[in-house]
């Protein structure tokens, strides 16, 4: 196939939770004042990306991996996923609280679901003072069954909360209870699936003065303990990349591009995702370069071998399958 820097549409989501932070500060295309989630790319049911530039601009990124398969995606991921794009990349923006949720793992969502679970992971890219996140339970004595009583009086007696500031990143495996707090500005990186059990939701209602489905049967079925709260410890360093999270599912670092950069991918077996995080930056495959600006996104096919990365200041996470 023809690789080169492919960019697609965003796909908008209205969320109740959701605030206007992703079209003033990323740029993305809405007036609307409640878009929670901005999909880069999937490969989820309904949800399919469609390619924003270049030759192949119009299609569907599942198309793309049917006729281009293992050129695209990789043959150890083609031997893994079929022809399912295997992430779900986001930015997120959270006017308000997120509800306090839990994903299922890989066995319990082939049960109930007959789909992957959702492991997944943030970066901070902007926070208001004081804005926290939301993970797991306060402490190992707490049992679950608690899941099915939560109000507004126990909330804060029950989940594990910790202040975030731009730069900081969070893994969340599956099984763990989280929620992105009010005033957070994010970068998520997920396995492909749309799978949430709530367990609260702050007692919010929606337009028409209904709250919404909590699932805490499921819920309490899915939770796990975790012993650490996930929080990536790195230093960065000028066009070096740095690793935020490496697990089964993906693995993603981050690094600063001053000047001039060059990534070398011979012997990775898998397409390459760039999220801009800050500033910008010229991305160059073979003969063809694309703007890659904060709050974009950019995927390099598994065959190409070479990228280059031109900025006076960009900051990019890297997302690829080992």
């Amino acid at each position: 196939m023809k690789a080169y820097p492919i960019k697609f549409e965003p796909i908008l989501k209205e969320k109740i939770w959701g605030g206007e932070k992703l079209a003033t500060l990323l740029n993305k295309n809405s007036n609307s004042k409640s878009v929670g989630e901005s999909w880069e790319i999937s490969g989820v049911d309904d949800n399919i990306s469609v390619v924003a530039n270049g030759i192949y601009k119009g299609q569907k990124l599942n198309d793309l991996i049917k006729t281009y398969k293992s050129d695209f995606l990789g043959a150890s991921n083609i031997a893994t996923f079929g022809e399912n794009f295997p992430l779900l990349i986001k930015f997120l923006d959270a006017k308000t609280n997120l509800s306090v949720q839990v994903h299922p793992d890989d066995a319990m969502a082939k049960i109930y679901h007959n789909s992957f679970g959702k492991t997944e992971m943030w970066y901070i890219m902007d926070s208001d003072d004081d804005a926290e996140i939301i993970l797991g339970l306060k402490n190992e004595t707490i049992e679950k069954k608690v899941l099915a009583d939560i109000n507004a009086l126990n909330v804060d007696a029950i989940f594990n909360t910790e202040k975030v500031k731009q730069g900081d990143s969070y893994f969340i495996p599956s099984g763990k209870i989280h929620a992105i707090g009010a005033g957070v500005l994010a970068a998520e990186i997920q396995q492909t699936s749309d799978i949430t059990y709530r367990v609260y939701d702050w007692d919010r209602e929606d337009t028409n003065g209904v709250k919404r489905e909590l699932h805490t049967e499921l819920a309490e079925k899915a939770t796990k303990s975790f012993a650490s709260n996930g929080k990536s410890s790195y230093k960065l360093k000028s066009n070096t990349t740095s690793n935020l999270v490496e697990c089964d599912y993906f693995t993603t670092n981050i690094f600063e591009v001053k000047t001039l950069m060059e990534r070398t991918y011979e012997d990775r077996d898998s397409f390459v995702i760039f999220m801009c995080v800050e500033g910008s930056a010229k991305v160059s495959v073979a003969n063809y370069t694309e703007q890659l600006k904060m709050g974009e996104t950019i995927l390099i096919p598994a065959s190409t071998t070479d990228v280059r990365f031109t900025s006076d200041y960009a900051k990019l996470l890297e997302v690829f399958i080992v």
